[in-house]
């Protein structure tokens, strides 16, 4: 029997990465786990972490790690059970595969080798598509092809003409944790046509778990993104004007230079409209300037996010060369938190997520580089039968420190 090419390339890139700077325990198991808990969740776990996951959208929905003080904090906003992702009217993307193409796609238009493409816009009343249309692959059931005690791989079949997009496209989505590290790669592969994809992960972290009395909100926390220099352009619904703007040295978006904590700023002038039209924050896709060649793991993480009051630092090493950070600038109070999140020992706070009480991190190409030849990303975003398959990879590396910050 012929091996299909197709499948042969898909397996020999579904091998787990090797990932950036590992901690702690390295231990892995062949053993297959039981399935979904109660609430719909798949766990995979080791001494230091532990995360769940759900078919839908193949979304993260827990990472539970110690605090400096002992204490575990559930870092990741979302729902108490799965069936609570599934609600159409409230789809804030938590901890999913952003699919077939993340961010956003101007005039929900592209063209691929003079052939001109049209897929639903879903946001600005038309005016643009984003993260892949009305029933992008966050919005749809992925299978579980593999589950581990350490590894979890989901996969999903879209369809040829499916939101607009030309061609079947095949995926598969691997989580896989070891000591105090959480690895993901994500591998697609255009089988009929030549298509457009672009994935990311797009999970909403608070690190203190909504457990901080001082803060209800993530402004405390600190971003360091040292090779974030330059940003994309957008204009005022956050669709890529094709600049690409420097960040200076002590501006608002400049989070190169040194450490700075999310709400540093946001009392400046610049900081108005930062974020598209009367927002204050940030929605930026900031460009991951390294110096070439590089070996993604080991040239040093592309992001760090870190809590002085739980000690707990997240470091992103990726192969992607942008990031897009969003400051949860649009939320109101509407979405509860977990009942795991109702701990704050300040009455004032609210068991809810305001505004600025996340963080989104995502790891992907250049944004709308679908609709900007002159940037030369086609052979990152545009793919054929035959030809290499999509690869996203990316090590999430957690550590604790200790602070003076009490709880």
């Amino acid at each position: 029997m012929r091996l299909n090419p197709y499948l042969a390339t898909l397996g020999a890139l579904l091998l787990p990465i090797a990932s950036a700077q590992p901690t702690g325990s390295d231990k892995r198991s062949s053993n297959d786990t039981k399935g979904p808990d109660a609430d719909g969740f798949y766990w995979i776990s080791t001494d230091e972490i532990q995360a769940a996951f759900i078919p839908y959208g193949a979304a993260i929905t827990k990472l539970l790690i110690k605090d400096q003080h002992g204490v575990t904090r559930d870092i990741i906003v979302g729902w108490d059970n799965a069936t609570a992702y599934e609600n159409p009217d409230v789809h804030p993307h938590f901890g999913s595969v952003p699919g077939r193409y993340a961010n956003r796609i101007r005039n929900s238009t592209f063209e691929i080798d003079g052939a001109a493409y049209q897929v639903p816009p879903n946001e600005n009343d038309g005016a643009d598509t984003l993260h892949g249309g009305p029933d992008g692959w966050d919005y749809r059931n992925f299978t579980v092809v593999a589950h581990t005690a350490d590894s979890i791989t989901f996969s999903l079949v879209d369809p040829d003409g499916k939101e607009g997009f030309p061609g079947e496209v095949i995926s598969y989505i691997t989580y896989t944790v070891h000591g105090s590290t959480w690895d993901f790669k994500m591998v697609a592969l255009a089988t009929t046509k030549k298509t457009p994809i672009m994935l990311s992960s797009h999970d909403y972290w608070n690190l203190d778990g909504f457990g901080n009395t001082e803060y209800n909100n993530a402004l405390n926390h600190t971003l360091y993104l040292p090779y974030g220099g330059q940003r994309v352009g957008v204009d005022n619904i956050l669709i890529p004007t094709g600049d690409i703007l420097a960040n200076e040295a002590g501006s608002v978006n400049d989070f190169w230079s040194a450490p700075k904590q999310l709400g540093a700023d946001l009392g400046k002038p610049e900081a108005d409209g930062n974020c598209g039209f009367n927002c204050t924050g940030y929605d930026t896709c900031w460009l991951i300037n390294r110096e070439s060649p590089y070996d993604w793991r080991t040239s040093g993480p592309v992001a760090t996010l870190r809590s002085a009051w739980s000690g707990i630092q997240l470091d992103v090493f990726t192969d992607q060369e942008a990031f897009q950070v969003y400051s949860c600038n649009a939320q109101d109070g509407t979405w509860p938190v977990k009942s795991a999140h109702q701990g704050s020992d300040n009455p004032d706070f609210a068991p809810v997520v305001e505004q600025y009480g996340c963080v989104v991190l995502e790891v992907e190409d250049w944004i709308d580089g679908i609709n900007h030849p002159e940037w030369g990303r086609a052979d990152r975003q545009i793919f054929s039968p035959g030809g290499d398959p999509y690869v996203l990879q990316a090590s999430y590396v957690f550590s604790v420190n200790s602070s003076t910050a009490a709880p």
